[in-house]
């Protein structure tokens, strides 16, 4: 799933130029975030092995068919080889590899029980993975990384609004952790969810209005936006409803995006 979202992203940034001259490009840069998100997710179960014997007794580490220096080992290979795949493509993506990197390793330490600030790094990460996608291939058009910058705000957005109602769902739950609706009330996370799923909607008619994606994308996207306003609405309401709304919204804002991309490529070339 993470090098389909470099992919979208570096076809969003050059249209029909990701399948020809940069594809090369493309295909490593979508080889390393696979990379980093398995050493991401091994390093997470490390994190996680204590309260997974209880929770998650099957997982590798906790069952005991994988030790914790196995599983220290394949992180360290997976995050060098990430990184030493973003060196060949640039110098740009080496950069965002390792910032990455330093925010993956903040979430697992500390990020991720204190609630808010873990939900702002989750959506970076998420955000990010189109932006690795624009830089490995927009060759210094202005109009590319602005492409995939706009989707990458819109996905860091909606990532955040998603977030804080998993936990206003989760909220009786959460006890190990000091989640946004447990710091100020369900009402009011779902009042935050709300304005950044509406800033999600804001951006999204950027690429539109400053003539950067042409109508289909804009066709499709209104189709997003106004699944994210009705997560918005719901946000506190219902969480668990906003949230799965929010995830299809998502969905159907990277086709918009795809499609868009795709279209003003092909026009290009013509």
């Amino acid at each position: 799933m993470a090098a389909a979202g470099v992919f979208i992203g570096g076809v969003v940034a050059v249209g029909s130029d990701a399948w020809q001259g940069a594809l090369v490009d493309l295909l490593l840069a979508a080889a390393a975030a696979a990379s980093f998100t398995a050493g991401g997710n091994a390093l997470n179960d490390i994190y996680d092995r204590e309260t997974d014997r209880i929770n998650h007794p099957e997982r590798p580490i906790p069952s005991g068919r994988l030790t914790v220096r196995s599983a220290m080992v394949f992180v360290a290979v997976a995050f060098v080889l990430a990184t030493a795949v973003a060196f060949v493509v640039g110098l740009e993506a080496l950069l965002l590899v390792l910032a990455n990197l330093a925010v993956m390793l903040a979430y697992e330490a500390k990020l991720k029980s204190s609630g808010f600030s873990g939900n702002i790094a989750i959506a970076y990460l998420v955000g990010s993975l189109f932006l690795f996608g624009g830089l490995s291939v927009y060759a210094g058009e202005r109009d590319a990384l602005l492409r995939t910058g706009v989707l990458a705000t819109l996905a860091f957005f909606s990532t955040v609004g998603r977030e804080i109602t998993k936990d206003i769902e989760d909220i009786t739950g959460d006890v190990d952790r000091r989640t946004l609706p447990q710091r100020i009330g369900a009402s009011r996370a779902g009042a935050v969810a709300a304005g950044c799923f509406t800033l999600g909607v804001v951006l999204s008619l950027f690429p539109w209005w400053f003539a950067v994606l042409p109508w289909p994308y804009l066709v499709l996207v209104l189709v997003a936006d106004g699944m994210f306003i009705y997560a918005a609405l719901y946000s506190a309401k219902n969480p668990g409803l906003s949230e799965r709304v929010a995830k299809v919204a998502m969905i159907v804002a990277l086709v918009a995006f795809l499609l868009g991309g795709a279209y003003e490529g092909l026009r290009i070339a013509a």
